[in-house]
């Protein structure tokens, strides 16, 4: 099966383009393009949201993929590795006309399959080491690291401003509140403070 894969960002973007950058490579490759897979989408985008990344999924052993440029697969470097390392172990390849990849299944290819896969686990562990050595940093110089404590609980809060302040001016315990509105009673008298409500006896 082969495939010829269109990706434009836009709607502003036309995918004529490409097509026909495709067409007539293919026209002297003497092959046809069996299937024609089309999307407009970032390619920051989660693979997984993309019409690439569910044909990545059904790919077969000497299925064919054509697009105009590798950037066309993704922008991102560890992105376009692992899209690459996975066709070429399952025996897919994949061409591109503007940078005149060919990855298929000779040995060539087995060689960039591995120095792809290798690069990919060196960039997710250095990108792993970055992110540890950024929250130490944040905990050495004494600041929180993750989530508040009672973020989450704090947006049920969200719009209930006036319902607090109407509770307390009735003399409600905070207690009684939070529990009529879901949320500890923590969360509530910090939301409270942070937002500066008094009942409207107290002014």
């Amino acid at each position: 099966m082969i495939y010829g894969y269109i990706r434009v960002s836009t709607d502003h973007q036309t995918t004529e383009n490409q097509r026909f950058e495709i067409q007539k490579f293919c026209e002297k490759q003497e092959i046809v393009v069996d299937c024609w897979i089309e999307e407009t989408i970032s390619s920051t985008k989660d693979l997984n949201k993309r019409k690439l990344g569910r044909l990545i999924k059904r790919i077969q052993k000497d299925d064919l993929i054509i697009a105009s440029e590798l950037s066309r697969l993704g922008r991102n470097l560890l992105q376009i590795m692992g899209i690459l390392h996975h066709c070429m172990n399952i025996g897919a390849r994949i061409w591109t006309i503007k940078d005149n990849y060919r990855l298929g299944s000779d040995i060539t290819s087995k060689v960039l399959a591995f120095a792809f896969g290798l690069s990919a686990e060196i960039e997710r562990n250095l990108i792993s080491q970055r992110t540890r050595e950024a929250l130490a940093r944040v905990r050495a110089e004494g600041g929180r690291v993750g989530r508040p404590r009672g973020s989450r609980n704090a947006c049920k809060l969200e719009g209930r401003e006036k319902y607090i302040v109407q509770k307390l001016s009735e003399g409600s315990k905070k207690n009684a509140i939070a529990r009529r509105l879901h949320v500890h009673r923590d969360t509530l008298t910090r939301f409270i403070e942070q937002r500066g409500l008094k009942s409207e006896t107290n002014g």
